[in-house]
């Protein structure tokens, strides 16, 4: 199994606007849910009391060639295309986001 990791820190108060976009909805499955290899998502949104927030996303898929194929896919390519056109040729990154980091790993 490999495990695709997003990490991402947001000013308090924006960690839902992370959970939404990653949020499942059963009634629709999202483009990468449909994806061959695909096996499940979760997101986690560290405990605070104040201040800065945490919320990791992880992806499992069956193979890294299975998390490879999607990010090669053209599904993926164009949603990233689309956002990229949306923000006047430059990738998004929304005022809120302090930083996001990503990272693949075998699970073990």
């Amino acid at each position: 199994m490999f495990v695709q990791m997003r990490r991402t820190v947001v000013t308090e108060g924006n960690a839902h606007k992370v959970v939404e976009r990653f949020k499942k909805n059963p009634e629709r499955p999202s483009k990468v849910e449909q994806r061959e290899g695909y096996i499940d998502r979760e997101v986690l949104v560290k405990k605070t009391r104040r201040g800065d927030e945490e919320v990791i996303v992880l992806i499992r898929w069956e193979s890294e060639e299975a998390w490879k194929a999607w990010e090669k896919s053209p599904e993926h390519i164009e949603g990233h295309k689309k956002k990229i056109a949306e923000h006047g040729g430059k990738p998004p990154k929304p005022d809120y986001v302090i930083s996001s980091e990503g990272g693949g790993y075998y699970v073990q």
